[in-house]
C-alpha cells in the first residue's frame, strides 16, 4: 500500500486528483491537505512514500516546502498550472513534473516510475539483509547507491558528508559515491572505533587525519586533501581519540 499525500490550495485541483489517483492506481492509501504549513507536519510525522505538490500557494511556494521538512525519503511529483518551474524541479530531484489538469496518462507514466522502483527496493532489501549477515563477522561496509551494492573495506573510507538528504562518501582512491540517505543514517554502518562524527557534517577515519588547523572549532585536512570541520564541542573527544594536546 502507497500512502499518497496530495498538496495543493484549490479544492478542486485536489478532489481531481484524488480521483485519478483513486481509479487508475492500485493499493493507495491518499491524504489530502490545502496548506503547506500543515503538510510539513504530515509528511514529517507520517512519512508518505509519494507526494503531489503544487508549486504556486499563498502561505509558501512547494520548493520552500522541500526545503523546510526534515526528511526527504519519499517520491516527489509538482502539479502545476505553469511550466517555467521544470528546471528547478529537476534540481530537487522531483520523479516528476505535471501539468494542470494532469493528464490521466502522464498520472499513470509517473506512478509507473515510483511502483517499480518500490519493487526494486523491495529486492535490493532482500540482498541487503542477505549481506549484513555475511558482514557481521567481518571489516566490509556495505552501502547501497546508484543501484548497485558496494562492498567498502574500512581502511579505504577516508571521511563522509553531509548536504542535507544525501551523504558523499570519500575513498582513498578519490572515487566517491553519492547516498541518497542522511548522513545520521548512514553513519549505523560505520560503528567501528576508527570512525569518529567531528561535525554534523562530517564522519571521518581517524586513521586519515593528515594535519589539523587551528581555530574556533579548527579543521582536519585529510590524507585525500579534503577538510572536515570540527564542531567546538566535540574537539576535546576528538583530541582524546588521537592524543594531542
Amino acid at each position: 500500500m502507497l500512502k499518497i499525500l496530495l498538496v495543493d490550495d484549490e479544492k478542486d485541483a485536489l478532489e481531481a486528483l484524488e480521483w485519478k489517483l483513486s481509479n487508475y492506481i492500485d493499493n493507495v492509501e491518499i491524504t489530502t491537505c490545502n496548506s503547506p504549513i500543515k503538510a510539513i507536519d504530515i509528511i514529517n510525522n507520517n512519512k508518505p512514500d509519494v507526494v503531489f505538490l503544487d508549486i504556486q500557494m499563498p502561505e509558501m511556494d512547494g520548493f520552500t516546502l522541500i526545503e523546510k521538512v526534515n526528511n526527504r525519503d519519499f517520491n516527489l511529483i509538482f502539479t502545476t498550472a505553469h511550466d517555467e518551474f521544470a528546471l528547478k524541479a529537476i534540481k530537487v530531484s522531483a520523479i516528476d513534473y505535471l501539468l494542470k489538469p494532469v493528464d490521466k496518462d502522464e498520472l499513470v507514466a509517473a506512478m509507473g516510475k515510483i511502483i517499480k522502483s518500490k519493487k526494486g527496493d523491495l529486492l535490493e532489501n532482500k540482498l541487503q539483509l542477505l549481506l549484513n549477515n555475511l558482514n557481521d563477522s567481518n571489516d566490509k561496509i556495505n552501502i547501497s547507491a546508484d543501484g548497485k551494492v558496494y562492498l567498502l573495506d574500512k581502511e579505504d573510507v577516508v571521511m563522509l558528508k553531509s548536504d542535507k538528504s544525501y551523504t558523499t562518501i570519500f575513498l582513498k582512491s578519490e572515487q566517491q559515491i553519492l547516498v541518497s540517505k542522511t548522513l545520521k543514517e548512514v553513519e549505523k554502518k560505520f560503528q567501528f572505533p576508527e570512525f569518529f562524527r567531528v561535525h554534523n557534517s562530517y564522519l571521518i577515519n581517524l586513521n586519515h587525519i593528515k594535519e589539523y588547523l587551528k581555530g574556533l572549532g579548527g579543521e582536519l585536512i585529510m590524507t585525500n586533501g579534503l577538510t572536515a570541520s570540527i564542531s567546538r564541542n566535540r574537539k576535546a573527544e576528538l583530541f582524546k581519540k588521537i592524543y594531542l594536546d
